[in-house]
């Protein structure tokens, strides 16, 4: 039975690496929409915004769960994690106006570079 549902590599029939990594990029954006929401939301006090941000961090968990049966949580996560992380801090910069100085940017960098320096590293079950 288990074999029916899953292939040698652990993935869904359904669900190929691929998809996989799409479904981590748009996890990483209703990540971002909703950390972006709960700052349009003032504190929980504006009904649409709040809406919205639930509802964004529900599908952004509900894709990157999903995305961890195909690639291995020690890529998914920080990838879903990190990426969020700067989304939210170059969107705060953009849209928000909010200072950037050289501290943010190494910061930034580093976060970005981490992210990579996993990915490259960790052992991948997934093909990619």
């Amino acid at each position: 039975m288990v074999d029916e549902v899953f292939n040698k590599q652990g993935h869904s029939r359904n669900e190929t690496p691929n998809s996989a990594w799409l479904q981590l990029a748009i996890a990483v954006s209703f990540e971002i929409a909703g950390a972006i929401s709960l700052r349009l939301s003032k504190g929980f006090t504006l009904t649409f915004p709040t809406l919205i941000a639930l509802a964004s961090f529900a599908v952004a968990l509900y894709l990157v769960s999903r995305v961890m049966k195909s690639l291995p949580v020690s890529i998914a996560y920080p990838i879903w994690a990190g990426g969020g992380t700067v989304g939210v801090a170059l969107l705060g910069i953009l849209w928000f106006e909010e200072s950037i100085n050289f501290k943010k940017i190494i910061g930034i960098a580093l976060v970005t570079f981490g992210v990579v320096i996993i990915n490259r590293v960790s052992e991948k079950k997934s093909g990619c």
